[in-house]
This record gives structure tokens, C-alpha cells and sequence, in this order.
């Protein structure tokens, strides 16, 4: 039944209405209509189910909300400053403004109970997937008989523009799979998108489809307080599947013009129509970003229940670090985001008399070494585990009732597994990785802005780097891919000379914790950099100087990444022969150089040698930074072609010896544009 008009659960359901209403008219921009229909399921679960504690955001076993609405931001916005949570009164006065704690969308680490950065429609589906594995991995490995550390549960508000979604299909369809019985999803079906009707584009039946994923569905009253209750406890007593509970609401649930219509989709209901939808909600017209006193009481009850909570919690924790010391150490690390004391000794080192190898390999490898030191890397490839050496093989698959598990299935879901990793990442406790192509990249690239937009510990692990797939052809060839990559803020991309280089682009991602790291990998072979020591300090600078036969002052600096290294040093070997003095410069990242001091930027780019030529399988595009305006890239500025690798690479002019015949050819050029002593 609804909440009856003059209870205090009317007055509260209606308070999150009339808050959110009145900061989008505030800022004059914003999405009031959905925050007024799911104001009752809201209220029903913050008050009677979510366990938090709002004195303590971060507590480890708390159950995590996710508004996958985002742009239902109000709505999450009204209930953590009702509750108790450090966002006063004036942030939501204060919504959509310029250093607010109450922006446009939820922003993960900027507002205090935001569990993760959602927008984009459907991103915070996957990523509740992922919170949703990492309760159910880390319960596997940390609870023990008559001690349960984690247990918690996942619940998720989501939208008709979610469901619309790639990134939701994928990711409910691998929830379904695994059967991950913690998670509940709150559809709020209110039937509107901004283009009207949902009708016009989205006509499918909801409940049969996630029925058909193999999740348990149930259809309620939207507005109706017990039911929703009732439902929320139903989907509590299913451990073997995901749950959704179908809510029928009506958007804008008040306005009497705009209730029910697009129009209460995306813009301010109007000074008009927000007095006459607080006559029909029994609010007094006049009374702006109002909170009645009881019904602030009825609320900040979770402030008394989440320290109890809590503090029943840490009971448990503390009987558990008595019998499970060790175990409890590892659990303080995971959640501290901190690495075990001496992890980077395990870092395999690697020799010429390994041969050539692939850093695809070389990336497998390590991640072998490491995972029995690091039991918190967990991760996989989206059905692309043999080609991207990604398996643990120390472990086994986390699959439905194995969640012991560490390497994950993803299948063929690039865009989900992103967000999925990003989830498991902002969940805490973990450090994942994922795997692709990365030509494929594009399917994932907004999860990967996300996981940049909130510095999620996320690694993303991309082989098949270059035309150097081969037969595969253009499709697989990644050409425009490394620099789109290198445009998102906050990603650090990393492409390895070698195996060397490989393992310490590891220790940069496994170290960086302050944003997504992106490993690009060869399918070829490629020969190993004998110099470990200077790979060891160079690659966390992003560039070093390999080889500098002048003593410091070249006639020409070769500067490349990835496979093209090895071509580099070969073409400094030839044009020695020809009395030119070649430093090959290996970068393997741009952002990690561009961090350095200029000092030492000038120290392995001296700004005296004009005489510059990058040398990297992709597009030449951004280069001029490096090379300046006498220098010259080696690059590829068209799509490739189906043919062997090594086939292709000649074709497009990666070989030593055109390489050395380019090099020497611009070193002419700029010694007649620059006579001695001109």
C-alpha cells in the first residue's frame, strides 16, 4: 500500500521529492522526474534494508548502492544528506554549481556515500557486477566456519535507458551466469525517456528477458511501501541468482501537468509547477529545500544503526584476527590498497638467451610470478584468455558456487568487463585486470574513461598491438587506437621494448593507484633488452636513453616504443657503419615522461639535436611533440592489411634498414638546413 497522506513515511517519501525538486529548479537544470518516482522504493530501502553507516562511508562491509540513473542524481543526493552523511543542507541547495559536493552526476570520491562515478547509461550496472564479484571473491577467500567478515550486498537503481544499453546486456547476462545471488537491481520502470515514450524504442518484456539471463524477477507497485519491502526480503532469500525487482512508476509523481511526460525527464518542473506539486504533495508552496524535524529523525536513525552495525562488525573482525592472524594481515593489505612488503623481488628477470619473445608472453610470465605474492590480482580476458595470457595458473575460474576462483570469464563482452573491472577496482580489496585486443579498446573505451575519471586502480591488458597481428587484417590492426588511448586524462599507457620492459610496466600499473594503467603487448616476437638495469629506472620515467654510442652528443635521436625498438637499435648498428651517431631512445609512455622534471626530459631529448625520427607502428599523429618541427615519424597513417606479420611490417616500412636509410636521409636534410657552426 502507499503511504498514507499525513504519516511520517509520507512526509519522508515526499521530502526526497521536494528536495530534489527544488535543487533542479535552483540550478535551473537537472532531472527531477525520477527522483519523484522512486522517492517510496528509495525510502524503503535506505530505511529498512541498506546497511551503512554514514559516519563511516568506507567501511569495508557495507552494502553498496549504486545509482546507475545518474542523472537521477537528486534522488541519491536527498538520501545521503537525510541520513547523515557529511553533505550538508547548503551542498544540495548548492547542486549542479561550481565546487559543489553535488554535481550534475554522481562523482566517486568527491561526495561521501557515492560508491562509484555513474552517467553514462549502464556503466554502473557493470560496475555493480563487479562489486557484486568482489563481495563474492573475497568472502571465498576470507571467511572462514563461524567467521563471516564479508557478507554484504549490492543493490542497484537502475533506469529504461540503462536496460537500453550494450553494456547492461553484457554485464546482467554474466551476472545471470554466474549467479550472483547478493546483487538486486531496482528497475525503476517509469516508461519515459527523454524522447517520450519508451514505446517509440523499447518495447521488449523486461522480467522475461532477465528471466532468460536466469535471474529471479518480480514485478511490484512501484509506490507501494509493503510490496517493495516484501520484495527486497524475497530477493534476500535467493543466494543462487541475481534479482530484479520490475517497479511500474510514474515519473514526476506529483506535478499535475508534468507527471507522467518526458517533460519531467530533463528540465525543472518550473516556479509554476513546483508550488502547485507541493499543494498536491501537502507541502507547504513557499517553504524552499525544507526538512521537516521528525521526519530528519526518521532518518539519521541510520547513524545509530550503522555504528552499531559497525561496531558488531568489528567485534567479529577482531575474533577473527585472533584465530586467522595471517589471514587478517592480508585482508588489512587488500583493503588498504597496500602491495605485501617485498612483492617486487619476484619480478622475473629476463635474458638475450630467452630468445625473442613475445611481451604478450613475457606479460603472462609475470603475472604468474606474481600472483602467489600479490593474492589480490585477480582478473581475466574477454574470451581472449589464450591469446592474452591472462590465466592465473595457480588458480582456478571464479564461477557460480566457485567463487574461490581468481581468473574470471569474461566472454565476449569488452564494454562490461571494463565497467566490471572498474567495479571491482572502486569496491575495494582487489586489484583487477582485464584483457583484449586492443583494437578492441573501442568497444571498451568508456569504461576506460570512467576508470580514468575515477582513478580506479583498474589494469587493462591489450595485446595484439599492432600490424603486426598479420592475417588478421585491418579489422584487428590497431592504428589509431595507442594515440585515442593516450588523449584520456589520467590513463597511463604503457607499450613495452621487451620482456624487461614488460615486467617493469607491471610494477608501474601494480604501484600506480591513483588511476587506470594500460599495457600494450606484441603478438610477435621480439629480442630481449640485455641492459635490466637500465630498463629497471627507465620505463617508471616513461623514457630513457638505451643506446648512445656518441657519449652524448648524436647526430640523430631515434625515438621508439613497443617492437619498433629492437628496429631502432638495429638502425643505430647501420648507421654507425655509415659514420652517424644514432641514440635510441625506448618511450614507452608518454604520460610517465611528460611527468618528469624538464631537466631530465632535456637530459634524454637534448633540444640542441633537431635530428629527430619516432619509430612506432601507428599513427604518426601527436608525435610533433617529441620530434619537433625538423623531425620526422615513421608511422602509419592509413589501415593495414590481411598478411603475415612480418610481411606487413616490411611493407610499411618497419625494418632496420629502411628505418637507417629514413634516419640518415633526415640527418643530410638537417645538415644542409643547418650548416656547422650556421
Amino acid at each position: 500500500m502507499t503511504a498514507p497522506a499525513g504519516t511520517l513515511r509520507h512526509k519522508a517519501i515526499n521530502t526526497i521529492r521536494t528536495l530534489s525538486i527544488d535543487a533542479v529548479q535552483a540550478a535551473n537544470s537537472g532531472h527531477p522526474g525520477a527522483p519523484m518516482g522512486a522517492a517510496a522504493m528509495a525510502y524503503v530501502l535506505w530505511t529498512r534494508h541498506l546497511r551503512h553507516n554514514p559516519a563511516d562511508p568506507a567501511w569495508p562491509d557495507r552494502d553498496r548502492f549504486v545509482l546507475s540513473a545518474g542523472h537521477a542524481s537528486m534522488l541519491l543526493y536527498s538520501l545521503l544528506h537525510l541520513t547523515g552523511y557529511d553533505l550538508p543542507l547548503d551542498e544540495i541547495r548548492n547542486f549542479r554549481q561550481w565546487g559543489s559536493k553535488t554535481p550534475g552526476h554522481p562523482e566517486y570520491g568527491l561526495t561521501p556515500g557515492v560508491e562509484t562515478t555513474t552517467g553514462p547509461l549502464g556503466s554502473g550496472v557493470a560496475n555493480a557486477v563487479g562489486m557484486a564479484i568482489a563481495e563474492r571473491m573475497l568472502a571465498a577467500r576470507f571467511n572462514r566456519p563461524g567467521h563471516d567478515i564479508v557478507d554484504h550486498r549490492t543493490y542497484t537503481l537502475v533506469s529504461d535507458g540503462d536496460l537500453m544499453e550494450g553494456i547492461a546486456s553484457e554485464a546482467c547476462s554474466l551476472a545471470g551466469t554466474l549467479g550472483l545471488g547478493k546483487l538486486t537491481f531496482l528497475y525503476d520502470d517509469n516508461e519515459i525517456s527523454i524522447d517520450g515514450s519508451t514505446d517509440l524504442a523499447f518495447q521488449e518484456n523486461v522480467g522475461e528477458r532477465f528471466a532468460a539471463y536466469g535471474w529471479h524477477v518480480q514485478h511490484v507497485d512501484g509506490d507501494d511501501l509493503e510490496a517493495i519491502d516484501a520484495a527486497l526480503c524475497s530477493a534476500q532469500e535467493v543466494d543462487d541468482r541475481p534479482s530484479i525487482i520490475v517497479a511500474a512508476t510514474e515519473i514526476g509523481h506529483g506535478s499535475p501537468n508534468k507527471a507522467g511526460s518526458a517533460s519531467a525527464h530533463g528540465n525543472p518542473l518550473g516556479e509554476d509547477e513546483v508550488r502547485l506539486t507541493k499543494e498536491v504533495l501537502g507541502w507547504d508552496p513557499d517553504a524552499a529545500f525544507h526538512v521537516p524535524e521528525d521526519v530528519l529523525a526518521e532518518f539519521r536513525v541510520a547513524l545509530e544503526q550503522g555504528a552499531a552495525r559497525q561496531s558488531a562488525w568489528q567485534e567479529r573482525f577482531e575474533a577473527y584476527e585472533s584465530a586467522f592472524p595471517a589471514e587478517a594481515a592480508e585482508w588489512r593489505c587488500g583493503v588498504a590498497g597496500d602491495l605485501p612488503e617485498g612483492w617486487d623481488a619476484h619480478l622475473p628477470a629476463f635474458s638475450p638467451d630467452d630468445g625473442a619473445m613475445a611481451t604478450r608472453a613475457a606479460s603472462g610470465k609475470v603475472l604468474n610470478a606474481l600472483a602467489p605474492i600479490i593474492p589480490n590480482l585477480v582478473g581475466g580476458s574477454g574470451d581472449l584468455t589464450p591469446s592474452n595470457n591472462t590465466y592465473l595458473n595457480d588458480s582456478t575460474d571464479f564461477a557460480r558456487d566457485a567463487w574461490e576462483g581468481r581468473n574470471l570469464r569474461f566472454g565476449v563482452r569488452e564494454h562490461a568487463m571494463g565497467g566490471i573491472v572498474n567495479g571491482m577496482a572502486v569496491h575495494g580489496g582487489l586489484i583487477p585486470y582485464g584483457g583484449t585486443f586492443l583494437a578492441f579498446s573501442d568497444w571498451m573505451r568508456g569504461a576506460i574513461r570512467l576508470g580514468s575519471i575515477m582513478g580506479c586502480h583498474s589494469i587493462y591488458v591489450f595485446t595484439h598491438d599492432s600490424i603486426g597481428v598479420g592475417e588478421d587484417g585491418p579489422t584487428h590492426q590497431p592504428i589509431e587506437q595507442l594515440l585515442a588511448l593516450r588523449a584520456i586524462p589520467g590513463l597511463t599507457v604503457l607499450r613495452p621494448a621487451d620482456a624487461n620492459e614488460t615486467a617493469a610496466a607491471w610494477k608501474v600499473a601494480l604501484e600506480r593507484r591513483n588511476g587506470p594503467t594500460l599495457l600494450a603487448l606484441t603478438r610477435q616476437g621480439v629480442p630481449v633488452i640485455a641492459e635490466q638495469e637500465r630498463v629497471r629506472e627507465g620505463v617508471p620515467r616513461g623514457a630513457y636513453v638505451l643506446d648512445d654510442p656518441s657519449g652524448g652528443s648524436p647526430d640523430i635521436i631515434l625515438i621508439a616504443t613497443g617492437s619498433e625498438v629492437s628496429l631502432a637499435r638495429d638502425a643505430a648498428s647501420t648507421l654507425a657503419e655509415q659514420g652517424i651517431a644514432a641514440r635510441v631512445v625506448s618511450m614507452p609512455s608518454w604520460e610517465l615522461f611528460a611527468d618528469q622534471p624538464p631537466s631530465y626530459r632535456d637530459e634524454v631529448l637534448p633540444p640542441a639535436v633537431t635530428a629527430r625520427l619516432a619509430i612506432e607502428a601507428g599513427t604518426s599523429i601527436g608525435w610533433e611533440r617529441y620530434v619537433g618541427d625538423a623531425g620526422e615519424v615513421a608511422g602509419i597513417d592509413r589501415f593495414g592489411a590481411s598478411a603475415p606479420g612480418k610481411i606487413m611490417m616490411e611493407r610499411y616500412g618497419f625494418t632496420a634498414e629502411a628505418i637507417a636509410e629514413r634516419a640518415a636521409a633526415l640527418v643530410a636534410r638537417i645538415r644542409v638546413a643547418e650548416p656547422a657552426g650556421g
